[in-house]
């Protein structure tokens, strides 16, 4: 008898629990095909998850197109000319730099060089021989080896601090060859992190980034993970640290959405508040964001960066209308937080948008009633 009422205590305190441990971080429960909630996202001409570019966040017609011929050739100089082309100071060009650098390290990843095989990446190392002063070679391979320490070694390792010097010192040879161009020091952004700098060492660093693009949104999201309670900082600097640069950011910047970023990186493991997206606190960063997102330029390549956290925040909150009016902007690209950091990041992005159609279409939505 003793054991019965050991098993209904347990069985209660799982539908208890339950409900909780599914608003773990970056978690919610799938809806089965067939369940009344499961609306189709086709019927609003979305793209088909397994459709769906993990590549980038957004469009860059002449960087895939790059992309897929470097790839298929193996030939650097497309990507050469196109970085020369790409405004230094812009937000472009770091993206850009990003691309090149996560196609040559994925293509090592897939085809390493075992047994006499020619590795992947090739191409950019003869971009490298072949052209040493090119400013944007330098830069994409900078950008290599810090992808290539996150991807292959365990931070704090000889293998990762190896890894990671010779990235900063892959930085400090591309500055030299661009010294205007802010991108080898956003590169060291990440080495910072990787490496521990001091918060001294890490504000010196910062400045010289701030001297030469001082709005610049890739920049700061890079060093907000610096200033993060999980490596060098706390939740309350990397609050101040974003709000900061909210406060001064110019109009149409979108450097106003940065609080939402800082709170995203310091959401609970498990959230036992059930309002928690309805938060003040989550209230007013989702507000800046969507000030950000109607004020800024719709060709700015970090636009689909803050829709993304945003559609992201809006289905938790239970904001069905706004998340659909988010999707309709970045829907058929999802390489961006926060689906990246799922191993599928398609299928992480295919249940959040079913979710807000479910949700949309519960409320009286359809799709002749979504706003373009």
């Amino acid at each position: 008898m003793e054991i019965l009422w050991v098993l209904m205590a347990l069985l209660m305190l799982g539908f208890v629990l339950l409900p909780f441990l599914r608003r773990r971080r970056g978690m919610i429960e799938q809806v089965a095909p067939g369940h009344p909630d499961a609306a189709d996202p086709a019927n609003y001409g979305f793209v088909r998850q397994e459709q769906l570019d993990v590549r980038m966040p957004g469009p860059d017609p002449d960087l895939l197109d790059v992309l897929d011929l470097v790839q298929r050739t193996q030939d650097y100089r497309a990507a050469a000319q196109l970085l020369a082309g790409t405004e230094a100071q812009g937000e472009l060009r770091w993206q850009r730099v990003q691309a090149f650098a996560g196609a040559a390290s994925l293509e090592l990843q897939q085809r390493p060089g075992n047994a006499g095989e020619t590795p992947g990446g090739q191409w950019l190392r003869v971009w490298r021989a072949e052209q040493p002063k090119d400013a944007g070679g330098a830069a994409v391979h900078a950008e290599f080896l810090v992808q290539q320490a996150w991807r292959t070694a365990t931070p704090g390792t000889d293998e990762f601090r190896i890894i990671m010097e010779e990235a900063k010192a892959a930085c400090g040879e591309a500055a030299l060859l661009a010294p205007g161009d802010p991108v080898p020091y956003i590169v060291e952004l990440s080495v910072a992190r990787g490496l521990s700098y001091s918060r001294e060492e890490f504000e010196q660093l910062w400045l010289k980034i701030l001297d030469r693009a001082p709005h610049h949104m890739g920049a700061h999201l890079a060093a907000l993970h610096y200033w993060c309670e999980k490596w060098h900082g706390s939740r309350e600097l990397a609050a101040s640290f974003a709000e900061a640069a909210a406060a001064r950011a110019p109009q149409g910047s979108l450097l106003a959405a940065l609080p939402l970023f800082a709170v995203f990186e310091h959401l609970p493991e498990v959230n036992l508040v059930s309002g928690f997206y309805q938060s003040e606190v989550v209230t007013k960063a989702i507000h800046g964001a969507l000030h950000a997102v109607h004020s800024a330029r719709a060709d700015d390549p970090m636009l689909a960066h803050v829709r993304h956290l945003l559609v992201f925040f809006l289905v938790r909150g239970e904001r069905w209308a706004e998340a659909m009016s988010q999707l309709v902007h970045v829907d058929g690209h999802v390489g961006a937080l926060p689906w990246t950091l799922s191993p599928d990041p398609a299928a992480e992005f295919a249940v959040y948008r079913a979710l807000a159609v479910a949700g949309y279409e519960a409320n009286g939505g359809s799709p002749a009633t979504l706003l373009h």
